[in-house]
């Protein structure tokens, strides 16, 4: 079974985990409280999706559950945690505040953009009331084109057909910087607004010239497009790079390696960190449960069946890059194992 195939496995897992939770509670158990806790991931072919999956298990305890120290799930006790499909990190930091999603992963310069109403969020309302949880991986920006487009840096692309992937994605925002950066808009390419899956299917049916996505490698869906296809990673650097990043500061240079997709040697870009945040409006008990749970040691094994990029899901790495404050009950919790006197 291949990495992009037990990924896939792994999140409908958790989904049907979550759907079976609510259809088989037996009558004894329907006197306990339950709350559901819903967590904005983003499409089923990145790893958002499948990360939330683990995560959702993960601190998840539902009614009539084993308790953690009876050898069950050492989730927050009456919780049911659901990860959903999403377009990505604009989408969930607008479901936050809406009020439609508990909370939400979202990139790092999504999330301080959405909380100070600046950036892409620039004319907003400030989200105020955004708050995180914690820091996760990092994220790479992939741009991926086939061989026969001719594609080798990101200047190329003016006059391709390119996927910037969905408005509301954390892709889109960072596409249109890159662009920027090398002197371009949307208007000096053929812009396609594919999720990750779709518009791999375009390129290897030859329909799309090159694709951008932002996530953590590897990507399910581009693993099995570098073993279909003759693909390439177009590194993303030089001075236009060092420039954007003196503009971004979220933004720091990174490698991904060869082979991570069959075939593709190493390239140079730049990531992001990759967040869980909520916001004010969950309790700070409820918060603290979750932030808890999500580290205990218990959850190392979710976490690292879950994704691969679960590996570098890490206590010590928690608090990294992030630029919006923490939610009072996630911030007990740090003050508790010592990462924040």
């Amino acid at each position: 079974m291949g990495k992009f195939t037990q990924n896939l496995a792994g999140a409908a897992k958790a989904v049907a985990f979550s759907a079976a939770l609510l259809a088989g509670l037996g009558a004894s158990s329907q006197a306990q409280e339950m709350n559901f806790f819903t967590i904005g991931t983003g499409g089923t072919g990145g790893t958002y999706f499948p990360l939330g999956g683990a995560i959702a298990n993960a601190i998840s305890n539902p009614p009539g559950s084993r308790a953690c120290d009876e050898g069950g799930s050492c989730g927050v006790p009456g919780l049911v945690a659901i990860a959903q499909s999403s377009r990505g990190s604009v989408a969930n930091v607008n479901g936050i505040k809406s009020g439609i999603l508990s909370s939400g992963f979202s990139q790092s310069d999504v999330a301080y953009w959405a909380y100070s109403g600046t950036g892409t969020f620039d004319g907003q309302a400030p989200m105020e009331e955004l708050r995180a949880i914690a820091a996760l991986y990092p994220e790479h920006i992939h741009l991926i084109a086939s061989k026969a487009s001719g594609i080798t840096s990101v200047a190329d692309l003016k006059g391709k057909r390119v996927s910037l992937d969905e408005p509301g994605s954390g892709t889109y925002v960072d596409a249109k910087i890159i662009l920027e950066a090398f002197g371009m808009s949307e208007s000096d390419v053929t812009v396609e607004n594919l999720k990750p899956g779709p518009a791999s299917d375009a390129i290897r049916n030859g329909q799309l010239d090159a694709l951008f996505f932002v996530g953590g490698y590897p990507a399910g869906t581009l693993v099995e497009l570098a073993s279909s296809a003759d693909v390439v990673l177009v590194p993303i650097s030089g001075s236009e790079v060092d420039a954007m990043l003196a503009k971004y500061s979220f933004f720091s240079k990174d490698t991904i390696p060869a082979d991570v997709y069959k075939g593709v040697p190493e390239a140079e870009t730049v990531a992001v960190g990759a967040q869980w945040l909520t916001s004010t409006k969950q309790s700070d008990e409820l918060v603290y449960g979750i932030t808890k749970a999500l580290w205990n040691e218990s959850t190392r094994s979710l976490l690292d069946a879950g994704h691969a990029k679960g590996k570098t899901v890490t206590l010590e790495t928690a608090l990294d890059g992030i630029g919006i404050p923490l939610h009072p009950g996630a911030e007990k919790f740090y003050k508790e194992a010592g990462l924040i006197k």
